[in-house]
């Protein structure tokens, strides 16, 4: 059985037959590079420098190895495929697309199976010798761009290597405490093909349950990303684009989204992003997919520096220190309500679901414990927020 492959295609055709068109090779090269510029415009440029040296020694290189092959069948593609593997890389160098390259093969062949038809007509080949030629010709096409297509693929994989690991690094350098120079974020962001944009904003993220999968990640390319750290975390210059969603875009992970910043402030965003993390994750904040930091800047306020809050407790709410546990509850409630709205007893009974009168009773104990510190400014606004923060702690 005949092999199908151009190979074993040109192997089967008489040996006479690729010495006798030999000095057609030429001309036919020539002939295949003028039609593809026309077919192709992007390869409609002077044949200088890298470029014209590449595809012309693709042009003439395919022919010969064809010659080469007729009638023994040893010159292997391998031999050759370099030259075509090697095409697909400068296309995506030059950042095209490989339909440009993929004409530029149909083109080739078409050409190609005129001149050989032709030369076939002249000499009096028979009709199953030109079939077999034509089918070699195209099974040519059809591995040469095989061969471009892995190029292709090879060089993009290698790039999105180069490019992920160069935004890694650049992420790195944004977020690194003391800051990097501006200089350099700029330069690192230049080699990584990513837009510097006035203002960022730090997402920190959390595995939240099932198994680590960054690759269900749904976001633009565009967001800067590290999956893989002891924090795990991501950079938007866009959070209106970006994090849209991002509980579909990010399955399986929890996200808290700090501040937007200057780029030179990013590592601030992280630390308030991993601030408000860290209370989501004792259940001071509630435990949803994602979580913005700015809906809880008062609790980030009051709970920004824990010692000294603590502390502010101890002294503003000294007067509960000889109270049950049970009483210090109650009064607490009512003072912090009194507190907020300075209503009526019925006013605050309606708010706590009591009768006024037990109100009243409870207003006298805070008289009797509090004193003219009741009546004093500063001393509510502490009392205040040092029951707020009790409250927030007691759910830790």
């Amino acid at each position: 059985m005949r092999s199908t492959g151009a190979n074993g295609l040109w192997a089967s055709l008489p040996r006479e037959l690729g010495e006798r068109f030999r000095p057609r090779a030429d001309p036919l090269a020539r002939a295949i590079l003028q039609e593809v510029q026309r077919a192709v415009p992007e390869y409609a440029l002077p044949l200088e420098g890298a470029f014209g040296q590449i595809i012309t020694q693709g042009i003439r290189q395919a022919i010969l190895h064809c010659l080469d092959t007729i009638g023994q069948g040893t010159a292997s593609l391998d031999k050759w495929a370099a030259v075509f593997r090697n095409l697909g890389k400068v296309e995506f160098k030059e950042g095209r697309s490989l339909d440009c390259l993929q004409t530029a093969y149909r083109v080739g062949g078409r050409v190609a199976w005129r001149h050989v038809s032709e030369f076939g007509q002249a000499i009096g080949a028979d009709a199953d010798l030109l079939c077999t030629a034509a089918e070699a010709i195209f099974a040519y096409v059809d591995e040469i761009s095989a061969l471009s297509i892995e190029g292709y693929t090879a060089a993009q994989e290698r790039a999105a290597g180069t490019r992920a690991r160069r935004r890694r690094r650049l992420l790195e350098l944004m977020l690194a405490d003391p800051p990097s120079s501006p200089q350099s974020i700029a330069s690192h962001a230049a080699n990584a093909q990513w837009a510097l944009p006035a203002e960022v904003t730090v997402v920190a993220l959390e595995r939240r349950n099932g198994p680590l999968d960054p690759d269900s990640a749904d976001l633009d390319a565009d967001v800067l990303v590290d999956f893989e750290g002891p924090k795990p975390c991501l950079v938007t210059g866009d959070p209106d684009k970006h994090l849209k969603d991002l509980a579909e875009r990010l399955p399986g992970w929890r996200a808290v989204i700090g501040p937007a910043v200057r780029l030179t402030e990013a590592p601030r965003s992280l630390l308030w992003a991993r601030r408000t993390l860290r209370l989501v994750q004792r259940g001071v904040l509630p435990d949803n997919p994602v979580t913005w930091y700015s809906d809880h800047l008062s609790t980030l306020w009051l709970l920004a520096d824990e010692f000294l809050v603590r502390e502010l407790c101890t002294r503003s709410l000294a007067p509960f220190n000889d109270l049950t546990p049970k009483q210090r509850a109650r009064l607490g409630e009512t003072l912090l309500i009194w507190l907020q709205s300075r209503g009526s007893a019925p006013e605050i009974a309606k708010k706590l679901k009591v009768h006024p009168q037990t109100v009243r009773y409870r207003m006298h104990q805070l008289i009797d414990l509090f004193g003219d510190r009741l009546n004093n400014a500063d001393d509510r606004l502490d009392m205040e927020i040092a029951l707020r923060a009790e409250a927030l702690l007691a759910e830790d």
